[in-house]
């Protein structure tokens, strides 16, 4: 289920509520529109019925900005659901919501920004805080970068930049939105690796810079990325990739 509010403007919010019961996600739901509503914020809401059917999107859950969770929910729970997106992004904000103070503790292994309980009796005003508390930071969370693209100037944050692919003169981003977007640029991918060092990129062929973080598995001469794309490495540099995949892989 979707709730979407878009006047044409980029700069929105777009928010996942993942709970098994349905009382739970339509009652985040209405406090939110009642938030957003407030303070004039575009936004985009989804409801998920349970943490396999949000992973399950694999890639495009880096879309979402906030993902609220409720951390007891069969076949997959909130803190395994919270482990599952931090492989796919470190971007998105978690909030636990669950009727139990258990295993809050355990948030801070994820990054959870916010841990509240369904039967505080200030559970709206609770939801308001949270978001104004992630609106301070969303500006400056992110490792960002401008680009004057062929299409436009934008800001792209890199962890959404799967890879770059060079083509005779011109350079192609591949970059998760709504959806998997292409942007292109003049330019040169000897120069653009240099810039993007220290991001977790990697030259994986004279033609690809990719984010390790998008990188499912390197074998077999080819690396395949958590959106089903694979891409060639050539045999000179297969080793290279593959203890470097490893290495940071180990590192996360």
């Amino acid at each position: 289920m979707s709730n979407l509010c878009v006047e044409g403007d980029e700069h929105m919010f777009r928010i996942a509520i993942c709970d098994d019961e349905r009382q739970f996600r339509k009652r985040i739901h209405d406090i939110l529109i009642e938030y957003m509503n407030e303070n004039d914020i575009l936004y985009e809401i989804d409801e998920f019925e349970s943490g396999k059917d949000f992973i399950s999107l694999g890639i495009n859950l880096a879309k979402y900005d906030i993902v609220f969770l409720d951390v007891n929910m069969d076949e997959l729970d909130g803190m395994e659901t919270a482990q599952k997106i931090r492989k796919v992004s470190n971007d998105v904000f978690i909030v636990f919501v669950t009727a139990f103070i258990t295993c809050a503790h355990q948030g801070y292994s994820v990054g959870a920004i916010r841990y509240i309980l369904k039967n505080n009796v200030n559970f709206p005003e609770l939801i308001f805080e949270c978001m104004d508390a992630i609106s301070l930071n969303m500006n400056y969370v992110a490792q960002k970068k401008k680009f004057n693209f062929n299409e436009g100037t934008k800001i792209v944050a890199l962890e959404r930049l799967l890879y770059i692919e060079s083509r005779l003169h011109k350079l192609e981003f591949y970059i998760m939105e709504d959806k998997l977007k292409k942007y292109s640029i003049y330019g040169k991918l000897d120069e653009l690796e240099k810039e993007l060092q220290g991001n977790d990129f990697i030259r994986i062929h004279q033609s690809y810079l990719v984010n390790m973080k998008h990188i499912e598995k390197v074998s077999r001469y080819e690396a395949l990325l958590n959106n089903g794309i694979k891409l060639e490495i050539p045999k000179a540099r297969y080793k290279f990739v593959e203890e470097t995949f490893v290495s940071y892989k180990g590192e996360l």
